[in-house]
């Protein structure tokens, strides 16, 4: 008995830290095409059943915060907006850290999706109106800071 109630702060301390999602949470850096740098933090979808959840049935995301999609190499990306409900924007980077593009997305609208003109290998989506109220544009870098493995 004594064990458990060591371990209860402990466990209790390390569910307070990490988001209600299961992802990790990491913060990482954009650069404007002007050189102003802002951070972001971000939950990390690094695998395919965290990437096909994404931000699913979630009502709100703090506003500073975000989701990286990573993906194993670049390609196509596509993605449309069943069961989320925030508005949000998402931005299609390659893997030289290059934002190539950004989309503003409608909430619950499953009638279009959203692809990459380009292959990408990351999509970072973000509360809509969050890139533009930063200044970051196509052509905008993407610092990782160690947010994902080599």
């Amino acid at each position: 008995m004594a064990c458990f109630k060591s371990i209860v702060p402990v466990a209790l301390c390390f569910l307070a830290a990490c988001p209600l999602s299961g992802n990790r949470l990491c913060e990482l850096s954009l650069i404007g095409i002007d050189g102003r740098r802002c951070a972001l933090k971000v939950e990390i979808a690094d695998t395919a059943p965290l990437r096909e959840r994404g931000l699913m049935h979630r009502k709100s995301m703090e506003r500073d915060r975000g989701m990286l999609f990573v993906f194993e190499r670049e390609g196509i990306l596509n993605f449309w907006m069943k069961d989320t409900h925030i508005p949000l924007s998402i931005a299609f980077i390659g893997s030289d850290g290059i934002l190539l593009e950004i989309h503003d997305m409608r909430p619950l609208d499953t009638s279009r999706t959203y692809p990459s003109s380009r292959p990408a290998r990351f999509a970072l989506e973000v509360n809509r109106g969050w890139f533009e109220a930063h200044g970051i544009e196509r052509g905008s870098r993407i610092i990782l800071n160690g947010c994902i493995g080599k």
